[in-house]
């Protein structure tokens, strides 16, 4: 059996709170958890100082939400891509000790949504190793540098994610990318703008483009997220 809780639009620190209390009370029953956004939203990784690589009077000046997630990992903007959240149970015969395993569990479900949904080529993979940095700054944020397992097409980041295990399981909070960056929103609240826009310009992979359309960046997000739905039914179960 799988859970699919969608828990609707919330604040950023809502959402991940959301995240932590599904793992800290989680069973027997895997958790698929989706969620919206209220507003331009950002989350960094439980280890990030938000401060050292963001402008946080520009953050506020541009209305970003920030939240640390209770998972590692750097900076992701929730504007331009589609999140989720998967949880699995140490008691499930998919979930592995080798933490390398579990995200590629996860990747290969959003490598095939993405493959099927987009019509790609054969060449969307999960890459074997991390690439080189552009920026030492490059590291801390999830879509300026592919790392191992990450899902790739033609060397460019489809996909990102960062997990936490703890002895009920694994949360997997992941994020797809669907459109380019908004450079003028990143050139205000970036501390290492040119290193990083320039990383995330070049490894991120956008199949909408410059989407500035909201309703039908909504639809493309919303046939997302019922894919992600059936190939974690089939891939559980059948």
């Amino acid at each position: 059996m799988l859970c699919v809780l969608d828990t609707g639009i919330n604040p950023a620190k809502k959402n991940m709170e959301l995240d932590k209390k599904l793992l800290d009370e989680l069973t027997d029953t895997p958790i698929l958890h989706l969620y919206d956004w209220e507003g331009p939203s950002a989350t960094y990784g439980y280890f990030i100082s938000p401060e050292k690589h963001l402008d946080l009077v520009a953050v506020e000046q541009q209305g970003l939400s920030l939240a640390r997630r209770p998972t590692g990992g750097g900076i992701v903007f929730h504007i331009w891509d589609y999140a989720f959240s998967f949880l699995m149970p140490s008691s499930n015969p998919y979930f592995s000790m080798n933490p390398l395993e579990n995200y590629k569990f996860v990747n290969q479900i959003v490598l095939e949504v993405m493959k099927d949904f987009f019509s790609l080529e054969d060449s969307v993979a999960m890459i074997q190793r991390s690439v080189d940095e552009m920026g030492q700054d490059c590291q801390n944020f999830c879509m300026a540098k592919p790392t191992q397992y990450d899902v790739v097409y033609k060397g460019a980041k489809i996909a990102g994610a960062a997990q936490r295990k703890t002895k009920q399981g694994y949360l997997h909070q992941g994020t797809i990318s669907l459109c380019s960056p908004q450079e003028n929103l990143l050139r205000e609240v970036l501390l290492s703008k040119k290193d990083v826009l320039g990383a995330m310009n070049m490894y991120s992979f956008c199949p909408l483009g410059q989407m500035n359309e909201k309703k039908k960046l909504e639809e493309v997000r919303a046939s997302i997220r019922k894919s992600i739905v059936q190939v974690f039914i089939r891939k559980l179960f059948f």
